[in-house]
């Protein structure tokens, strides 16, 4: 489906903190470069019709103050818009919020940055239970989908995707995505020992 080693290396992850609403909060950052444009890439994030094509079904209004909700997965509310550069949204799940902002970067011509954050209160405990890649890892596999559609401009089957995602391969990148966020866990600074169990746990 796609090349693991390569995909693990393209993506470039960070692990933060910000103050942010009703306090500190921490931040999960993902990006990827493309060879799109930054206007495709912004279509192929925003455009309903194209997002089930890497993604997942969406339903709603996505639009500023429009609510949205991706099927079997998190809804909410569109809090700010500036196509074709950045949105933000909440990300309701499991009786949880919390909070995206994706913007996309041009980087020359022809080439564009994918970059997302993931802003969460989450508290110590829960945060050291499975630390970043408790939502770094899906992200990934989100920009695996990204990836082969931006590629081709095929619609990534989502039988197909789940099937390798179970298989020896996709395994394979789940582990090799979890240990990234080990790395990334700890270069900002997390104990090493800690982040390390965290990182077992969400493998």
């Amino acid at each position: 489906m796609i090349d693991v080693t390569h995909q693990i290396n393209a993506v470039r992850r960070r692990v933060g903190s910000r103050v942010f609403k009703a306090g500190e909060a921490r931040v999960v950052t993902v990006s990827q470069t493309y060879d799109s444009t930054a206007e495709d890439v912004w279509d192929a994030c925003t455009n309903p019709e194209r997002i089930p094509r890497w993604f997942l079904p969406v339903s709603g209004e996505l639009r500023l103050g429009g609510r949205y909700q991706l099927e079997g997965n998190a809804g909410g509310t569109i809090e700010r818009c500036d196509p074709p550069e950045s949105f933000a949204a909440t990300w309701e799940y499991g009786g949880d919020v919390s909070w995206i902002e994706l913007r996309v970067i041009p980087e020359g011509e022809g080439r564009a940055r994918f970059e997302l954050d993931h802003i969460a209160h989450v508290d110590d405990e829960r945060w050291g239970e499975f630390g970043p890649g408790a939502v770094g890892v899906g992200w990934d596999m989100g920009l695996v989908g990204l990836t082969l559609h931006l590629e081709t401009g095929a619609s990534v089957d989502p039988q197909k995707a789940m099937a390798w995602f179970g298989s020896e391969e996709g395994r394979r990148f789940v582990t090799r995505s979890s240990e990234a966020w080990y790395e990334a866990s700890v270069a900002a600074g997390e104990d090493a020992r800690a982040a390390r169990a965290a990182a077992d746990r969400t493998t």
